[in-house]
């Protein structure tokens, strides 16, 4: 049984379905259990769990020979607060997953994660990345760069392709590397399933780096359109992330994120080590968005 925490998320479905589809058995945690209600569907076993909740998480490992993390809280508020979760719920989560006798526990941290990271999410993930690793569990630890899907879309080009503008924080000048969630899943799939890759940490990222202006600047190519621009200055970022903090902790972080220079931490990323130990096509940036724009003309048919 393997269980997956961040079942409905955009990493975490993908490999919940992939596994069930290759005949694994399947135990979708979740917060709200009517959002797995596809993955229900397609034979896994939902069960509600909260990384607040560490009764919860008991439960859940119950059983578990195998767990997959893809939850975080980088924009959680209240209870939800990234400090609760990020840090404390995961290291319930890894105390629960030894307490139940798991085999192995596969980790999504981040790219570019130090003890000394100027972003306090940075430094939680790699908190809890030590945790693990001192846990005494097999562990593979994925450090994936920012995701295609929530990074250049959600944040970016979604709003290109819906009302020909976008709103962006800070200078954008900055080359990223973003990653297909779907190449994401064929890692994580390999650590559950192969061995080889216990207690390994893995760095992973797409074929390409952009800053986000050209990320905007290709989605209106694509979209055989002219995108309107706009940014938030980085002093104006910096000052918003104080203002924010206290009552939205998560909201502020980003901006402080964006209000930094930037050779504060890396966020390019090198393929070719990855490439040459797994071979593979990676998903380009402009294939990615040739998707999201088919779909966006589907529905509008």
């Amino acid at each position: 049984m393997i269980l997956i925490v961040g079942s409905t998320g955009t990493l975490g479905s993908r490999v919940a379905r992939q596994l069930l589809a290759d005949g694994q058995r399947v135990r979708a945690m979740t917060r709200t259990p009517e959002k797995a209600a596809d993955l229900k569907q397609l034979g896994a076993e939902v069960i509600q769990g909260d990384l607040v909740n560490a009764a919860s998480l008991n439960r859940a490992c119950q059983g578990a020979d195998r767990v997959f993390v893809a939850a975080h809280s980088i924009l959680g508020n209240g209870k939800y607060k990234s400090e609760y979760v990020d840090d404390v719920g995961h290291c319930a989560l890894i105390d629960a997953a030894k307490r139940a006798g798991v085999s192995h526990f596969v980790y999504t941290s981040v790219y570019g994660t130090s003890p000394d990271s100027p972003v306090d999410f940075f430094r939680t993930k790699y908190k809890v990345e030590q945790y693990l690793k001192g846990s005494g569990l097999n562990f593979t630890i994925l450090r994936p760069t920012a995701f295609m899907e929530d990074h250049a879309h959600n944040f970016n080009g979604k709003s290109i392709l819906e009302k020909g503008k976008t709103s962006l924080l800070g200078n954008d000048t900055k080359p990223r590397n973003f990653v297909a969630a779907r190449d994401v899943s064929k890692f994580a799939i390999m650590a559950l399933t192969d061995s080889k890759l216990k207690n390994r940490t893995l760095e992973i990222g797409g074929p390409q780096n952009f800053t986000n202006n050209e990320v905007a600047e290709l989605y209106g190519k694509l979209a055989g359109i002219t995108p309107r621009v706009s940014h938030m200055p980085p002093s104006v970022a910096r000052a918003m992330s104080v203002i924010l903090k206290s009552f939205q902790p998560g909201i502020s972080r980003i901006m402080y994120i964006n209000s930094l220079p930037d050779d504060a931490f890396p966020e390019a990323f090198d393929p070719t080590r990855m490439l040459q130990q797994f071979p593979m096509q990676l998903t380009a940036l402009q294939e990615f968005i040739r998707e999201r724009i088919a779909e966006r003309n589907g529905a509008a048919k």
